[in-house]
């Protein structure tokens, strides 16, 4: 049986330990009377750090609430639109939020701080002769020295997810690099800038990337655990973001070089372990392959990273699949692939629809990148359990079987079929379900637009084309400049959609800057980011999926505009309280509220 440390301690509790019921300051657990206790045993340490693992961000994490969050994050950007009402993605569409009743505010900024003080906590008291600290051949050499690195490791996640919602922040650390607990009588340090961040992030990659494997080799013990790739990752990424426009404001060309260099690392790194290297799933069936890596086994998959976990389920089937399948319960199918997105996928020719003269938009999903047809289904597509006579063309027409019912449906004519089974509804099972926090396809991305972006068009092609090769799509060739680094901003677009990626892209690219929802009506749907747009079909598809109606194309029937303030809404903001409460403490731009607590100025909303 699978020992996945995420599995089988992930439910270790320690006593007395309760989580913090409000704001960050409350402290979850005072260790200094119970360190010994907890960290004298090798088991309540393992188990420690066990649980600091379910800190990690984690892209399905609202598929568990039916009513708030139940769909895709990326329901709040471009790609995707809520069907629910009550949702909270509306609330960032609409900008209809403001610093005091943010739910994914107060979501992440108290998911991040608690899992940093727990990490901070492991670090002061973790013993390396109670965990073991010998040289051994193998995945336990130097264990002590090894949970140490895992430790550090998630901190620095946390640390740069934190700064990627809420620009500066701080850095919990004190002196030379000194864990800080964050009790509740010590001042806050100051909020770095996201730049100071990430460095500081980097150096921590570079301490500890050879203190961990790079790969385990007994991945059935350790699959789940932060490897040396993983920190290999998070460096790629966080170089890349800080190299972007919204923090490198001045294109400071050794900001793209240092990203593509990182991503250059990984993968000289990566290619040192042979066989046994990270690699793009592939079969050599570029119609099913993408569809595959993220379905067949997301547990031991050679493109998996580190993801958050396994979870082992059918909340996301029920939640994502077209409305009209029933059983033991209704699909409810609440997130809706946009138009933008759906348009962003190339002709088979390796051209953006807008350029290629074979697109024909009343046969739009002939002939295009094969990725569409395995991430989203539309109207047409053939879908449900064949084995229990469930297998039908869906039909998203306005009085189709998948346009709506009382709990959910379509705004925009489609669903996602990413990360979606193929689930009988009238037996319904479950399914292992993981999303990669890091994966190689997104290696690949950050060299391919690093080496765009530092002016090396060779290298950025060499590695987007192997992206492209798995699914059979035509290799970029003369390409360069910004027309290439548009290319590969669509590409990475398509290929880690649905993975919490395009939410910080668009604004690290600065998408919405120097164009407005009704000045931006003139370009392609998929080069728009204010507008939000579907497909309403005439009529019934055929029995085999064929269609012989029209298709009208118009605004998404929920949130059809976005509202972005600049600089207002490249982060959230610091839930108001606690900027009250801090003295050394300012609140992120456009989301000001109200004084300090101890100003003597009035409190009034200004």
């Amino acid at each position: 049986m699978k020992k996945n440390i995420l599995i089988s301690t992930m439910v270790f509790v320690l006593a007395g330990a309760t989580i913090s019921c409000s704001d960050f300051l409350d402290k979850e657990v005072d260790l200094t009377q119970q360190a010994d206790n907890i960290f004298s045993d090798y088991n309540n340490t393992r188990g420690f750090l066990a649980n600091i693992y379910t800190y990690l961000p984690d892209a399905f994490y609202g598929y568990n609430d039916g009513q708030y969050l139940n769909a895709s994050k990326d329901a709040m950007t471009d790609n995707a639109v809520s069907y629910w009402d009550v949702h909270y993605y509306h609330q960032v569409h609409n900008d209809a939020f403001d610093a005091t009743n943010h739910q994914f505010a107060n979501y992440y900024y108290n998911l991040d701080t608690r899992g940093i003080r727990a990490c901070n906590q492991f670090l002061k008291n973790a013993r390396t002769d109670v965990i073991g600290n010998a040289a051994k051949t193998g995945d336990d050499n130097k264990l002590g020295d090894r949970w140490i690195a895992e430790a550090r490791a998630i901190r620095a996640i946390l640390t740069f997810d934190m700064a990627c919602w809420f620009g500066d922040t701080p850095i919990f650390v004190t002196g030379e690099n000194e864990p800080y607990i964050m009790n509740t009588s010590d001042p806050m340090p100051d909020r770095s800038s996201f730049t100071d961040v990430v460095d500081w992030v980097v150096s921590e990659c570079d301490a500890i990337k050879n203190a961990l494997p790079f790969r385990y080799q007994n991945e059935d013990e350790n699959w789940g655990r932060v490897n040396g790739a993983a920190v290999y990752a998070l460096k790629s990424r966080a170089l890349l973001y800080k190299a972007s426009p919204l923090h490198n404001t001045s294109n400071d060309q050794s900001w793209w070089q240092a990203a593509a260099q990182a991503a250059e690392d990984f993968i000289s790194a990566n290619s040192a372990l042979g066989a046994r290297a990270y690699h793009l799933y592939s079969t050599g069936n570029p119609n099913s392959d993408y569809y595959d890596c993220f379905i067949s086994n997301p547990v031991l998959n050679p493109e998996y990273i580190l993801s958050r976990s396994v979870w082992t389920t059918d909340a996301i089937e029920w939640a994502c699949s077209p409305c009209g399948f029933a059983g033991s319960n209704q699909a409810y199918g609440r997130t809706n692939p946009t138009q933008n997105l759906v348009d962003s996928y190339e002709t088979i020719n390796g051209l953006p629809i807008d350029q290629d003269p074979t697109y024909d938009e009343q046969n739009p999903y002939a002939n295009r990148d094969p990725r569409l047809e395995q991430t989203i289904l539309h109207h047409g597509s053939i879908w449900g359990d064949k084995v229990n006579g469930e297998e039908r063309a869906i039909d998203v027409c306005p009085t189709g079987i998948d346009y709506a019912e009382l709990h959910g449906g379509t705004v925009t004519g489609y669903y996602p079929k990413k990360f979606v089974n193929n689930m009988s509804f009238k037996s319904p099972t479950s399914y292992r379900h993981a999303c990669p926090i890091f994966r190689y396809g997104e290696i690949l991305l950050n060299a391919a637009e690093a080496y765009a972006n530092a002016g090396n068009a060779s290298k950025a092609m060499e590695y987007v084309n192997q992206i492209r090769a798995r699914v059979g799509m035509p290799a970029y060739s003369g390409l360069s400049g910004s027309s290439l680094v548009e290319r590969i901003q669509n590409e990475r677009r398509i290929e880690l959609v649905f993975e919490d990626h395009r939410y910080f892209d668009e604004r690290r690219w600065k998408l919405f800057e120097g164009k407005t929802a009704s000045s931006e009506t003139n370009l392609p749907m998929y080069k728009q980011v204010y507008n939000l747009y579907g497909v309403t079909p005439d009529s019934a598809p055929e029995a085999d999926g064929s269609f012989k109606g029209s298709y009208s194309y118009n605004k998404s029937l929920k949130d059809p505009v976005r509202a972005f303030r600049s600089p207002k809404n490249y982060y959230f903001p610091i839930p108001d309280n606690e900027v009250k409460a801090i003295s050394n403490w300012s609140q992120n731009s456009g989301w000001e509220l109200s004084s300090k607590k101890n100003d003597n100025t009035s409190e009034a909303t200004e």
